[in-house]
Formats: C-alpha cells, sequence, structure tokens
C-alpha cells in the first residue's frame, strides 16, 4: 500500500506529530511532501502569471491531505479538485506588514498603495476582508507579482515592496525584525483531502494533529523552532524562533453548511474569481465527514 502523502503548510503541528511519533503511533505509514516550493524556487511560471494557492489546486497537488484558506480549499472543492474535510478548521495570525521606517501607520494610509498578496490565496481575501472595513474598494490596490509567501517576505525585507501580508513563521519573523504590523488579517484554513485518499489514513492524520495541538496549547515555546524547517535558509542565521508564537491553531469544530455558503456569497460578491463561476458541487458533494464514520 502506498505511504499516505501529507504537504505541511508551515504550521507546527505535522512537524511536532512525526518527531513525538504519533502519526506513528496512530499507525500512519505516511510521508511529508513539500507542495510550494517548486514555485518559490522559480517555477511558478508552469501556473500562470497570477499565482496562488488555487492554482496549485488546479494544477494537481500530489498530496493525499493538504491545507489552504477556506476560502480557496471550499471553490477548488466544489470545482472537483479534491474534497473540503468538515471535520476542523483552524485559523492563523495574519497581517499587513510595513517597514518601521514607512509613512504607513494607519490602515488608510494604505489608500492606493500596493500591497503584496498571493492571487486566490488566503492573504488576498484576507487583505479586502480587513481592509474595506477603512477604505472604498478603488482605494485598494493589490499586487499580485511574485505573490507567493516567501517572495512576499523576500521583497518586503528586500525594499521591494512597500506593503505586505505574511501569515504563520512570517508574521512571526517581521515581529522579530520590527517591522509594523498596520492591521490583522487573521483569516480561516481548511483542509483539502484527495478524492483517492484512504479516509481511515485521514482520521489518523487528524488524530495525531490533536495531540499535536495539545502540545501547543500547552507550551509551545518548546516548538517554534520547527518553523525553520519550511523557511528559506537565507534567513535562518536571522531567524530567533524563540520569539515566534503558536501560529495556525486547528479548531475541532465542523466547517458546516452555514460557513460554507456564506464564504461563497462573500467570494461572489467581491469577483474573486473574475466571473468564472465557483464550482458547481453543493456542500453535500463538496466535503467529507469523518468523525462519523
Amino acid at each position: 500500500m502506498a505511504k499516505f502523502v501529507i504537504g505541511p503548510h508551515m504550521r507546527l503541528h505535522e512537524w511536532i506529530a512525526r518527531e513525538k511519533g504519533y502519526f506513528t503511533d496512530e499507525g500512519l505509514d505516511y510521508e511529508l511532501r513539500d507542495q510550494l516550493s517548486f514555485m518559490e524556487k522559480g517555477n511558478r511560471h508552469d501556473l500562470g502569471d497570477r499565482v496562488g494557492a488555487y492554482q496549485t489546486f488546479e494544477k494537481g497537488r500530489s498530496a493525499d491531505v493538504s491545507c489552504a484558506c477556506h476560502w480557496t480549499v471550499n471553490v477548488a472543492a466544489a470545482s472537483g479538485h479534491g474534497k473540503l474535510y468538515a471535520d476542523a478548521y483552524s485559523v492563523s495570525p495574519c497581517g499587513i506588514f510595513v517597514p518601521a521606517d514607512s509613512p504607513i501607520r494607519r490602515p488608510e494610509d494604505l489608500a492606493g498603495v500596493p500591497i503584496s498578496v498571493g492571487y486566490q490565496s488566503g492573504s488576498h481575501y484576507s487583505t479586502i476582508q480587513a481592509l474595506e472595513r477603512f477604505l472604498a474598494p478603488g482605494e485598494i490596490r493589490l499586487s499580485f507579482a511574485d505573490g507567493l509567501i516567501f517572495r512576499r517576505l523576500e521583497l518586503l525585507v528586500d525594499g521591494k515592496a512597500p506593503a505586505a501580508s505574511l501569515f504563520s513563521g512570517p508574521y512571526y519573523f517581521l515581529e522579530q525584525l520590527g517591522y509594523r504590523k498596520i492591521v490583522d488579517t487573521s483569516f480561516m484554513m481548511a483542509s483539502m483531502v484527495d478524492e483517492n485518499a484512504d479516509l481511515g489514513d485521514v482520521k489518523k492524520y487528524f488524530a495525531a494533529l490533536r495531540r499535536a495541538q495539545a502540545d501547543i496549547d500547552l507550551r509551545c515555546e518548546l516548538y517554534t523552532h520547527y518553523y525553520r524547517n519550511e523557511f528559506p535558509e537565507r534567513f535562518h542565521s536571522t531567524m530567533d524562533t524563540r520569539c515566534f508564537g503558536p501560529g495556525e491553531r486547528i479548531v475541532f469544530e465542523p466547517y458546516s453548511r452555514e460557513i460554507f455558503e456564506t464564504a461563497r456569497k462573500w467570494i461572489a460578491e467581491h469577483d474573486i474569481f473574475e466571473g468564472r463561476g465557483l464550482g458547481d458541487r453543493g456542500y453535500e458533494d463538496a466535503v467529507v465527514h469523518i468523525a462519523a464514520e
């Protein structure tokens, strides 16, 4: 039988579960496989001019389970690119950051300023959602060029972007370096399960993550060094992960029909998919429930 392939997503859980043997304890024969680094390393042209989380699902992630913002997983699942795991979701800290010497100090100061985000990724949706309380739609200017998370981090640190949206480890790294957070844009994540994944293995996977979440809740400072596992090597010498926080938190509550439909309504109202439709599958066909299996 093939190994259960897990696509990590810049959070602590999978690394804790691996090192503490939780996957093995659950009887899961698995491997961790990076789903995103091929784009970070200059292969983004394979997916088109605008690249983000949704495009990786369109191309086909080579994992039995992976993670992205819930908006993208919602639409990708409804479009037949996998099934949204509906027995849990997670919430990740995220924010729009500027350099310490930037004149930008309030959300209103971001009017007309290009903000580096990932196209049809969590930073795209959450930036609009956060800023529409402060700015008119025409004042929110998003930049999708090289919008993948570590590329956005590099652009900001190298002084080539005036503002960028970052989450998880990069969020804490910018705080450590003294960058200014202008507004919080924390958002919901969801997991995508491959159509052919063994649901018994998926259940074992989430049982291990539940144990890892308890470890993070109890003593997160013992595990923040795992952020280094997915960071570009160029930043390793300047990272002090002792300053980092717990990051993404998995909530073992349902991703309900109401959440599913409310998210789709917001996406449609903001035309994030530019009139291309949000998929034909309804909630029952787009999600998978395993807790009751």
